[in-house]
């Protein structure tokens, strides 16, 4: 798969400055797959056997295919994604959550985006656990998981559902603009196929992470208000104001009247992401944010 490229506002030596959860994310799975590459030694220097500092690692990192593991272990459950087998798989992993997550800090903010991660990262593992304890595969092998693939797919997948039509360069002989649905859906049919092949428990967890990042912006989407809904009192009883039309509404709208209202908010809709591409989020004004969260919402 060809890497893509996006414009950004700042150069990487910035962006690793700035200090958000996006580059400590990054930097820890970068801090903690040198820390593997030093086990050797450890190994050498101590004369153990070769390759146990490493059997060690992974056993308290990785997350095992056995639910009983995960009871003695529990933490693996989140430090399996910070850990890979190799600089390839660190690096194709970090490359992807640079370009997703820029995005999705972007659009859909820092906060939303670091629950995506480790909700994608969970809901990778379980996904895993359950297909692995669930069907006889799991019960012919022992399996380990390690890596950032589910996570960093959730945020991919969570990004191609709320700005679908986003389009992107790839390049391959030469690049063309693809919109980001069409690269996600590549993504997880990818992950689908790829099962029966090799590193089945690996692809496994993509597709939970994947599903996590799309019920993630599908429930935001429903319940934009929830935490307010969760405040307001329940209704003891049924009041005749609630059958009542709101006032100023004396017709529906024709179909005329509604395209073209539909047309003109989309237009702006437009010209509020020009404006985040261009200048970033935080340069709205607050009737464009809340405009914006309303269309999201709807």
């Amino acid at each position: 798969m060809s890497a893509y490229r996006m414009n950004s506002r700042a150069p990487i030596k910035n962006f690793f400055k700035s200090k958000s959860i996006l580059s400590i994310i990054i930097i820890v799975n970068v801090v903690l797959w040198l820390v593997s590459c030093l086990l050797p030694l450890v190994d050498y220097l101590y004369v153990h056997d070769n390759g146990s500092s490493q059997r060690l690692w992974l056993s308290w990192l990785s997350l095992s295919s056995q639910w009983g593991d995960l009871l003695v272990r529990p933490w693996t459950l989140v430090t399996y994604m910070f850990v890979h087998a190799g600089f390839w798989h660190l690096l194709f992993n970090m490359l992807m959550l640079y370009w997703g997550g820029v995005l999705c800090c972007r659009y859909l903010n820092e906060r939303r985006f670091t629950w995506i991660y480790f909700l994608g990262g969970v809901g990778g593992a379980l996904l895993y656990l359950l297909v692995y304890n669930a069907f006889p595969v799991g019960q012919t092998t022992v399996s380990t998981l390690v890596g950032a693939s589910a996570a960093v797919l959730a945020v991919f997948v969570a990004v191609a559902v709320y700005i679908p039509n986003h389009e992107v360069q790839l390049w391959l002989v030469r690049t063309f603009p693809v919109k980001l649905k069409y690269i996600a859906m590549a993504y997880v049919a990818i992950d689908l196929l790829s099962i029966p092949a090799a590193n089945a428990g690996g692809h496994i967890a993509h597709l939970g992470g994947a599903l996590a990042g799309l019920l993630f912006v599908v429930a935001m989407r429903r319940l934009p208000n929830w935490k307010a809904a969760l405040r307001r009192p329940a209704r003891t009883k049924t009041r005749k104001s609630d059958f009542q039309p709101p006032r100023g509404r004396s017709r529906a709208m024709s179909d005329d009247e509604f395209n073209r209202r539909k047309a003109a908010d989309q237009k702006r809709i437009d010209a509020i992401l020009d404006k985040i591409s261009q200048s970033g989020y935080d340069h709205l004004t607050k009737e464009e944010k809340d405009f914006l969260f309303r269309k999201s919402g709807s």
